[in-house]
């Protein structure tokens, strides 16, 4: 999604910067409102999911936020609106220092718009996309705010992510030794996902600068 949405906003169209600053708003807005927004949106009984599915036939509103299918999906569609902008924002970063000139020498030669694309841009944004690849690892980790707005774990233990689990692991069963073993297994993990796509994605591009 970031980077569908910095391919967008890297072209030359009449009115860009007001694009550019609409798309930032989603990360701009606190993840607290933007948590009770959602949980508006999905709300069975007045909320707008159903209004613009079902209208005025009460009859046929889904419980959107009670059934664990839809609110693992309610959670995941509210973080990716919440942070593609972050993402496209530094692929954007990426693509603005690529220059113009090989895509003029790749238009003279008859490469295709996929070409380009796949050829120049794709491995020209890999350093941009290793970079937007361990934000968005880290933030995948983090992810606390939207479940203990929306769903506090529910429903069951759909939504109930490793965060939410240790906070109520913690502060709500008080198992302090288990919680504070959860928080350090979050950190080890993130730190061998980050040396990880460091070292495969990392080392292919010192190696590709180098030839």
């Amino acid at each position: 999604m970031g980077l569908g949405i910095a391919l967008v906003i890297h072209e030359h169209f009449k009115g860009r910067g007001w694009v550019r600053a609409a798309v930032l708003i989603p990360w701009a807005i606190p993840t607290v409102v933007a948590s009770q927004m959602w949980r508006f949106i999905f709300n069975d009984q007045y909320g707008l999911a159903n209004l613009l599915l079902f209208g005025d036939h009460v009859a046929n509103y889904l419980p959107w936020l009670a059934h664990p299918g839809f609110a693992f999906s309610a959670i995941v569609l509210a973080d990716v609106w919440k942070t593609s902008s972050f993402a496209a924002l530094l692929l954007l970063a990426g693509l603005q220092i690529i220059p113009e000139d090989t895509y003029d020498a790749a238009r003279i030669d008859g490469a295709t718009a996929w070409q380009r694309f796949w050829h120049i841009t794709l491995p020209l944004l890999k350093p941009a996309l290793l970079t937007a690849l361990l934000f968005r690892t880290i933030d995948a980790f983090r992810v606390f705010d939207l479940v203990f707005v929306m769903t506090q774990g529910g429903s069951g233990d759909a939504t109930q992510v490793i965060q939410f689990y240790g906070y109520k692991t913690l502060f709500t069963e008080g198992r302090v030794g288990y919680g504070t073993t959860i928080s350090i297994t979050v950190f080890l993990t993130i730190f061998i996902l980050s040396m990880f796509y460091v070292k495969t994605v990392g080392s292919r591009l010192l190696e590709r600068e180098a030839t």
